[in-house]
């Protein structure tokens, strides 16, 4: 028996009921498991619906728990309408998860606890929805476990959830550059964009928005097949029909939390 699982079994097994923040990713996936084998209908896994979701992420992650026979819902969350997410400063995050916690806390009544996917790895980001977390007393059992993203995707497996290999799919949100006015028009078109790469046969991709320019980040292996023709005539053209005036390809390739280069790189221009 993996120590780690039993742990986050002993975390939920503690609480009365629980809602679980459920996006469909493999962390909340697993969380969502885990927590309706132990705890069974005082489970309730939420799935928060906005522009910022993709349709498709939307779809999977109903489908997964009609699959997994968890009790699920959705419901509808306006962070769009709070000006400080929209005008997409570093701390963006940190009102989207405010928005997103103030609608769980409306649910839970006294007993249930609101729980988040967050792992260990987490630590290593810049994460402002972590101090929204903290702020409203969220808990985070794979963090208290210390389960690493490896570690919860083995562990899936195992559990056999499909989602075991899915790759890490952020808020749309994460895709529009600091500074950049987050309106749902641009959520729109980097869901479509990306949709449209993916249809390509291409998994691990980010469309960035940079306003008038759009950077694409894909799996190095990936990066010649883009940059070859029809690929590249292809995408540069659909993407210019969805209003971006340049298409980049970045050489450097998928990473996860590639917006946040530029707060690091301002650190070290100030320290």
């Amino acid at each position: 028996m993996d120590p780690k699982l039993e742990r986050v079994r002993e975390i939920i097994r503690a609480m009365p009921s629980v809602i679980v923040a459920y996006s469909g990713g493999a962390d909340s996936a697993f969380l969502a498991d885990v927590a309706h084998e132990v705890l069974g209908e005082r489970m309730l896994a939420i799935t928060a619906v906005s522009p910022s979701l993709a349709p498709d992420e939307r779809r999977a992650a109903g489908e997964l728990a009609v699959e997994r026979g968890w009790r699920h819902r959705e419901i509808q969350t306006h962070e769009l309408e709070r000006d400080e997410y929209a005008r997409n400063a570093p701390d963006r995050c940190y009102h989207c998860k405010t928005e997103l916690f103030a609608a769980l806390g409306a649910l839970t009544g006294e007993a249930a606890e609101v729980l988040v996917g967050t792992n260990l790895d987490d630590r290593s980001d810049f994460r402002p929805g972590q101090r929204a977390a903290a702020e409203r007393g969220v808990r985070a059992p794979l963090l208290e476990a210390e389960l690493t993203k490896n570690e919860i995707r083995a562990l899936s497996r195992e559990r056999g959830l499909t989602t075991w290999d899915k790759p890490a799919s952020a808020c749309l949100a994460s895709r529009i550059a600091y500074g950049v006015e987050v309106t749902a028009e641009r959520l729109d078109r980097v869901a479509r964009a990306e949709a449209f790469l993916r249809e390509l046969g291409l998994t691990q991709i980010r469309v960035r928005d940079h306003g008038e320019l759009a950077r694409i980040e894909v799996d190095r292996e990936a990066i010649e097949l883009l940059a070859a023709e029809p690929a590249r005539g292809r995408v540069s053209a659909f993407l210019r029909e969805l209003g971006f005036a340049y298409v980049t390809l970045d050489l450097e390739g998928f990473r996860s939390g590639s917006m946040n280069t530029v707060l690091l790189s301002i650190g070290r221009r100030e320290a």
